[in-house]
């Protein structure tokens, strides 16, 4: 269960900040012998350095962020001002900049690449963005956040698992934007709004300098995940739609309700639709431990579709959501290794 935010605040962000503290004199050496001494006994190319290297570096990430944050709420009157528009830009451009340090490490360390074929900041219309993004492998989330943010500058609000506010730095950084944790209805205290409900909130708050980034499939797909949902949409009599969802090969099928929700609350948004390959094999820690060091390229494609080409009528927004995510099967199709 989630600690109560007082502990999370008084307990959780210290205790992060005390390790970095302790670590940065001691990781670098610690990682040269000891990681010397593993990169011989364990076969993969430094595995266990670079992921030493990694968790030292995320830790002391972490830190950073909640020590910078600390100094805005300061700032800002000890949260007295944190109402005023300087207070929530500040707070968008430390997320530019911590994203583009750890990005930056990402690449250097597991030998990442990033392709992208997205819409320039130019092309972006002046409205609210509603962003749909498939969900496949580690970290894709913080790599559309990333590439938001470098889109003029975009604020990301992004409706999360209440469980990610573990993280200490993500917990105070996305209660601060216009972003929400929501609790899985199996233990949601009653009379606490769900996921639906959330969505249409902060989609009504959008204003053009704001994105809300959607991940309609809930999940990385499994088998057992993309069985489970054709045949839930059997059970509601969407025969066709479930049809479609076997058709689709490398995608789950999309949850419609948050998507409802979100145009519902800002129907005079611009839909982005975003599709990226290069990670979706990586479902386990098994599976990431085998890959590492990763060498691999993250290609990532959007499709953008302006304000009103979004149908408004219910069951035609299902269909156009299952269409959007047909393209998106065939463009991770035509880009798999067998294609």
């Amino acid at each position: 269960m989630l600690p109560p935010r007082w502990v999370r605040r008084v307990v959780l962000a210290p205790l992060v900040v005390a390790l970095a503290v302790l670590m940065v004199p001691t990781t670098l050496m610690f990682a040269i012998v000891v990681g010397g001494v593993l990169t011989w006994v364990v076969p993969g190319g430094l595995r266990a350095l670079r992921l030493l290297w990694m968790a030292a570096f995320y830790v002391v990430w972490d830190a950073t962020a909640l020590l910078a944050m600390f100094g805005l709420w300061l700032a800002a009157g000890c949260g007295l001002f944190t109402d005023r528009p300087w207070y929530r830009r500040a707070h968008v451009r430390l997320a530019r900049g911590m994203l583009a340090l750890f990005f930056w490490q990402v690449r250097w360390t597991l030998r990442l690449r990033i392709q992208l074929d997205l819409p320039s900041p130019g092309t972006l219309p002046d409205a609210p963005v509603v962003v749909l993004s498939r969900h496949a492998g580690p970290g894709d989330s913080f790599i559309i956040v990333d590439r938001l943010l470098g889109l003029s500058g975009r604020a990301p609000a992004i409706v999360l698992k209440d469980t990610m506010q573990w993280d200490p730095a993500i917990d105070v950084l996305l209660n601060r934007l216009p972003s929400a944790f929501v609790t899985p209805a199996s233990r949601r205290p009653a009379g606490r709004p769900g996921a639906r409900e959330t969505v249409h909130r902060i989609a009504a708050g959008l204003t053009v300098d704001d994105a809300l980034v959607l991940f309609p499939e809930g999940g990385n797909i499994t088998p057992r995940r993309r069985a489970e949902r054709i045949e839930a949409l059997r059970r509601a009599g969407h025969e066709t739609l479930a049809r479609q969802a076997e058709e689709m090969t490398e995608v789950m099928a999309p949850h419609v309700g948050g998507f409802d929700a979100a145009m519902e609350g800002s129907p005079d948004a611009a839909v982005l639709v975003v599709a990226h390959t290069g990670l979706e094999r990586l479902v386990t820690v098994r599976d990431v431990w085998r890959e590492l060091p990763m060498d691999k390229t993250i290609t990532m494609r959007a499709w953008l579709h302006p304000a009103g080409a979004v149908p408004t009528a219910q069951d035609a927004r299902r269909t156009w959501l299952f269409d959007q995510w047909r393209t998106i099967d065939d463009w991770v199709v035509r880009r798999s290794p067998a294609a």
